[in-house]
């Protein structure tokens, strides 16, 4: 019994084992749940596995004063399949990411510059709320809401790293009042007046 359930574990652990040193995503072929397809080895270069767009703050002239920059396989093919991502954040003073969830991954933030005020609320609503500062990490499990407020008098900078290649993301706001849902649906399902949806529509570009 128990060398077969040893020969059982080894199979398990061994078919999660990768078959080649790496998969540098063909961007011009379609995107799977399973990633993106190889590329051909022969086609490969150093500069798939470097990726500098990191470097420069973002344009936060936006109505979040708020820019996030990803280094995801779309924009990094040496990343594909490798279970890990990155990007960058920067915040205006005043500047936020509103509650977002990545579907795909849990995330850690590392402040560089400037304080950020960040949390994630749990799936039983408790909060977990905290003003970081440089040097600071926090780490956000995958799938919870969460945000990001920039605290500083100046533009705050933070990096964030994930553990996919393609977090996902969805924006609660822009879920609920940057499409065509229907007024009376989104009040229904918010307990919000008409009137606050109709202008929260207008002013991330929502209809119906």
């Amino acid at each position: 019994m128990f060398q077969l359930l040893f020969l059982l574990a080894i199979l398990i652990l061994s078919s999660n084992a990768s078959v080649q040193d790496f998969c540098v995503a063909d961007l011009k072929a379609p995107e799977s749940p399973a990633g993106y397809s190889c590329k051909s080895v022969t086609n490969v270069t150093v500069d798939d596995f470097v990726f500098s767009g990191l470097s420069k703050a973002g344009n936060t002239a936006s109505i979040i004063k708020a820019a996030v920059t990803p280094a995801f396989a779309a924009q990094f093919p040496g990343l594909n399949g490798l279970g890990l991502s990155a990007g960058r954040l920067d915040l205006a003073p005043g500047g936020v990411i509103p509650f977002h969830t990545h579907p795909g991954a849990s995330e850690i933030l590392i402040v560089v510059q400037g304080q950020i005020t960040a949390g994630f609320v749990s799936s039983a609503n408790t909060v977990y709320l905290k003003t970081l500062k440089k040097g600071d990490l926090m780490v956000y499990p995958q799938g919870l809401l969460h945000f990001q407020l920039s605290d500083a008098g100046y533009t705050s900078v933070a990096y964030i790293f994930f553990s996919s290649s393609n977090p996902g993301l969805q924006i609660t706001d822009f879920a609920l009042f940057a499409n065509d849902l229907p007024t009376k649906l989104v009040g229904a399902t918010t307990f919000l007046d008409e009137a606050t949806i109709k202008k929260l529509k207008g002013v991330l570009g929502g209809t119906n």
